[in-house]
């Protein structure tokens, strides 16, 4: 049985017609997120100044759009700045430029380190945005010097909103009032990611199922009560490149009417979720919320050799005699697979992210049995992750047999590979060979069927009982 616990999977998106007052979130699971904030505005006809200082450290400026959520004002963006200086010292002495502030200093005298405060003038700062060195000039006792005269202590700010991402805005309003304008933006600084945990009883083949979504914020703001939602899919989006951030023209409220074309279009073929209540996402924090729960998944175990590994057709003939003809190792893979499908307790779009098999052991202790990562995966189809290798079961690989004729244009080989049990119950052994030398060739001298699984590729299915060892033998020949 599945059910959904605090997330809820969209297949569409739905208009909002009203604004509510905590901040609302999108994050994609490509290190960005889409931020949608009120700004309470209190405009006059005309253009007015405003500052914005609620945005996030990582904002891409050009992405900001304004608006009337009511759509009751023409809101006009004549003019944008954006500052997100590092706090520094020199950052804070630019603050009271043409005020006089205290240095404290510490002097020996007497053999005693004395502490002093003495007041002086800041003429210039030393703060330079482009982060070129600059000496600051302090005018101390009526003389002016190139250097600090000792650890500036500076008075209270007031807020800390100088010291915060800031936007500064030249808004031009078509009518006064008073209202809530809505911002939004994208950035970065935000990641979300799917962890999986799939728990097995003692015995068997069935699994407990357990989703957990993982969201990151080190965006370098906080989002209180925020209303949140996951886009899970590949989204494309072009990576930001530095440059300069000064001031720009918008067109007003008509690159919103844009910025939701696109994101409309966008929710056809990806998954949102949504999360069922506001929650509060702090800078710097990771946040685990559980959206998924299944029961008895069938998700059996499978063991694979693939003696020769990395072997691949690489489009063009060989005839080299030792290219693959030794093991390339003597390890059996174990991997899971489980359908994601209705019929097997699931049935849901399962976002890409690890997951994670433990065995109870007879102790009733969980052990943790291997991991491994899943891509983004629809309903109805198959997920499939190797475990690790297993500790009883040893495969070898040999080239017994090697010819070729040049003139009449042929090669044969044959393979030898051998499969041991050492575990007390039977397994069944899947063998992957990779016929890697030619585009044309043909299978002969099988000791056991196969099946062709594309151009290149054959598979064996042994059976091999407890202390038992299966040999498999087939001849490859290729014509050209």
């Amino acid at each position: 049985m599945k059910t959904f616990v605090t997330l809820l999977a969209l297949g569409a998106a739905t208009a909002c017609t009203g604004l509510a007052a905590e901040p609302a979130l999108t994050i994609y699971n490509q290190n960005f997120a889409v931020v949608r904030d009120t700004v309470p505005l209190d405009l006059k006809p005309g253009v007015n100044e405003v500052r914005f200082a609620g945005a996030t450290a990582h904002v891409e400026p050009d992405s900001v759009i304004l608006r009337d959520p009511a759509g009751q004002r023409s809101l006009q963006i004549l003019e944008q700045n954006y500052r997100n200086d590092p706090v520094s010292q020199e950052l804070l002495l630019s603050l009271f430029e043409g005020q006089t502030i205290d240095f404290q200093w510490d002097r020996l005298k007497d053999n005693t380190t004395v502490r002093e405060v003495i007041p002086g003038k800041i003429i210039r700062s030393g703060y330079d945005p482009g982060g070129r060195h600059t000496q600051p000039i302090i005018e101390v006792g009526g003389k002016l010097q190139f250097r600090l005269p000792g650890q500036p202590l500076f008075p209270s700010l007031g807020d800390d909103t100088v010291l915060k991402p800031a936007f500064n805005w030249l808004l031009r309003s078509d009518q006064p009032g008073r209202f809530d304008a809505e911002v939004g933006y994208v950035t970065g600084g935000f990641q979300w990611e799917a962890d999986y945990n799939l728990v097995a009883p003692e015995q068997g083949d069935f699994v407990d199922l357990i989703g957990w979504i993982t969201m990151n914020n080190h965006s370098g703001t906080t989002f209180r009560d925020a209303k949140i939602k996951l886009m899970a899919g590949d989204v494309q989006k072009i990576q930001p490149q530095l440059r300069f951030l000064g001031g720009m023209r918008l067109d007003g409220p008509a690159p919103m009417a844009a910025e939701a074309a696109v994101t409309e279009k966008s929710f056809d073929e990806f998954h949102l979720y949504t999360l069922a209540r506001p929650t509060t996402l702090r800078d710097r924090e990771t946040k685990q919320v559980e959206f998924v729960r299944a029961e008895r998944v069938h998700a059996p175990v499978n063991y694979v050799y693939d003696g020769a590994g990395p072997l691949r057709f690489r489009g063009g003939l060989n005839q080299e005699r030792g290219y693959g003809a030794g093991e390339v190792t003597k390890k059996v893979r174990v991997t899971r697979e489980f359908v994601n499908a209705e019929t097997n307790q699931l049935g849901l779009a399962l976002p890409a992210g690890k997951l994670r098999f433990y065995r109870r052991n007879d102790d009733g202790q969980l052990e943790f049995t291997g991991e491994d990562r899943i891509d983004h995966t629809p309903r109805q189809e198959t997920v499939r992750v190797t475990t690790g290798h297993a500790f009883d079961l040893v495969g070898e690989r040999k080239q017994m047999n090697f010819r070729v004729d040049t003139g009449d244009k042929w090669l044969e080989e044959t393979f030898t590979i051998k499969l041991r049990n050492r575990k007390p119950a039977p397994v069944e052994i899947r063998v992957v060979e990779h016929l890697h030398r030619w585009s044309q060739w043909d299978i002969r001298g099988t000791s056991h069927p196969y099946r062709k699984t594309d151009a290149q590729t054959i598979e064996f299915q042994i059976a091999v009982p407890p202390d038992v060892e299966q040999v498999v033998t087939y001849t490859a020949y290729y014509t050209w």
